[in-house]
């Protein structure tokens, strides 16, 4: 159970992430999550929406850079030593995180992290069977 998150490159200027928002928003997608991770030049900007296909179909008609990448949804009861629990198990099947962010929805005493690992499978199966609530895509889409 994966969610499909889209990858945007972004170039380092005045009003690129503007741009990008306002072709989402113009084709009335709703952003759930996002991450930013950047350097001088350019940077990589993860998002969570409600419509993956759709929001990756108009960001190529605006000659924007946007891929589809599988990521896991995790849903943590909202309290110290939870989210470390979920992470020592990945560790211990010798699962690596490639990166990880983390965004609030409406339910309260719940915290949400989106995961990206290296082995998408193997890892469902770990986190499952060590009790951690998998979230799926309607779930973080109608959040």
């Amino acid at each position: 159970m994966t969610i499909q998150q889209i990858s945007v490159f972004v170039e380092n200027k005045p009003g690129r992430m503007a741009q990008i928002t306002a072709v989402l928003a113009a084709a009335g997608i709703d952003i759930r999550a996002l991450s930013l991770a950047d350097t001088n030049d350019f940077g990589i900007l993860r998002m969570i929406v409600d419509k993956p296909k759709q929001a990756v179909e108009c960001l190529k008609k605006a000659n924007i850079a946007a891929t589809l990448t599988d990521v896991i949804g995790l849903g943590i009861t909202d309290k110290p030593g939870e989210f470390s629990k979920a992470l020592e198990k990945l560790g211990a099947a010798g699962i690596d995180v490639e990166y990880m962010y983390a965004f609030i929805g409406r339910e309260a005493g719940k915290a949400f992290v989106i995961l990206r690992v290296n082995e998408v499978e193997q890892s469902l199966e770990v986190l499952k069977a060590g009790g951690v609530t998998i979230l799926d895509a309607k779930e973080v889409q109608g959040m």
